[in-house]
């Protein structure tokens, strides 16, 4: 094992991210990328730094045929709340090229999926609107009954889209959940894709982010002048688009710098966020039922059905800080 193995392997051992330890060294994301990668190789104070902070003699950093820590180092990093490359799963380098490449096909069709489902009320919202306004030559229900079945139509695309492309990615769902070994060269692969990707990925979301905010401004420029109904009908029907459109630029950049993390454990992929997920799995299965059960006893005994529906969303509150205060917990097991 080489030096840039070593220091990855360290650092996800750790539960950091490359920001993290670049951090506590010094320097910048860029030079952990770079060492990682195996492109260049820090200096004799880093590697006597980058020791002292994973616990570890200098020696088993620099010698190549020093494969395992050795006991007395190993201590350091079995309280680290991290499980060890014993139970992470291989990723080859072709497996995460064909990760990237097939998440960069499948990122803009399933864009288009989302942006049918925001899109599907507009033919309704036109045919009906445009002939009640007698500007269409039909009647409001039969413009009503067109646009539900062409509301209908683009449900039943963007579902088509999020099947199909959910069953070319279902090969990849382990890189969510469980924990990874990547083979030598996948996160110098991935961090070059990504470094390559930051400016479009942020034009996007400025773009999004424009086009949602901007999707008003017609309305209320129209109903600063008092424009006729058939105009606010229109742009309704524009309002749509224009989200439609910043909600694909969402989901196709955020798709695609998802598959960076992924492969990088980075971002929301991190080994701790991955064991707090599975353990939070658990939680959420016994919450839910006791939830669910709560329910029927109180709409039951009270009959109250048209109100016991409040347990719900009060529900889904509490249950996103009682899966807060127990990731906190077990933060500070592991620190003590």
């Amino acid at each position: 094992m080489i030096l840039a193995d070593k220091i990855m392997k360290l650092r996800k051992q750790n539960g950091w991210s490359q920001e993290e330890l670049a951090m506590q060294l010094g320097v910048s994301r860029q030079s952990v990328s770079k060492w990682e990668s195996g492109t260049s190789i820090p200096d004799l104070e880093r590697i006597i730094k980058l020791s002292q902070i994973f616990g570890v003699s200098t020696d088993y950093l620099i010698k190549d045929e020093m494969e395992e820590i050795p006991a007395e180092d190993r201590a350091v990093t079995v309280d680290s709340g991290v499980e060890s490359d014993e139970s992470a799963r291989h990723l080859s380098l072709d497996d995460a090229g064909t990760f990237l490449e097939l998440v960069k096909r499948s990122a803009p069709r399933m864009a288009l999926g989302v942006a049918a489902c925001v899109l599907c009320p507009v033919p309704m919202i036109l045919l009906a609107g445009l002939a009640e306004n007698q500007v269409l030559p039909i009647t409001e229900d039969m413009g009503g009954g067109i646009g539900v079945a062409l509301l209908f139509a683009l449900i039943a695309f963007a579902v088509a889209i999020f099947i199909s492309s959910g069953l070319k990615l279902e090969k990849y769902e382990y890189l969510e959940k469980e924990l990874i070994d990547p083979e030598y060269g996948v996160a110098g692969l991935a961090e070059s894709r990504k470094e390559n990707f930051a400016s479009a990925f942020k034009n996007c979301i400025i773009a999004g982010v424009s086009l949602c905010i901007l999707s008003v401004v017609p309305i209320i420029v129209a109903a600063a002048f008092h424009a006729p109904e058939t105009v606010f009908v229109l742009l309704a029907a524009l309002l749509l688009v224009m989200i439609a459109a910043g909600v694909f630029c969402f989901v196709w950049a955020g798709m695609i710098m998802d598959s960076f993390n992924k492969l990088l454990e980075e971002g929301d992929y991190t080994r701790e966020k991955k064991l707090e997920n599975k353990r939070n799995d658990a939680l959420s299965g016994i919450y839910w039922c006791l939830v669910t059960a709560i329910y029927l006893a109180i709409s039951f005994l009270s009959g109250a059905w048209g109100r016991t529906w409040i347990i719900w969303p009060v529900a889904g509150v509490l249950f996103a800080a009682v899966v807060g205060v127990a990731n906190v917990r077990r933060r500070r097991k592991r620190t003590y």
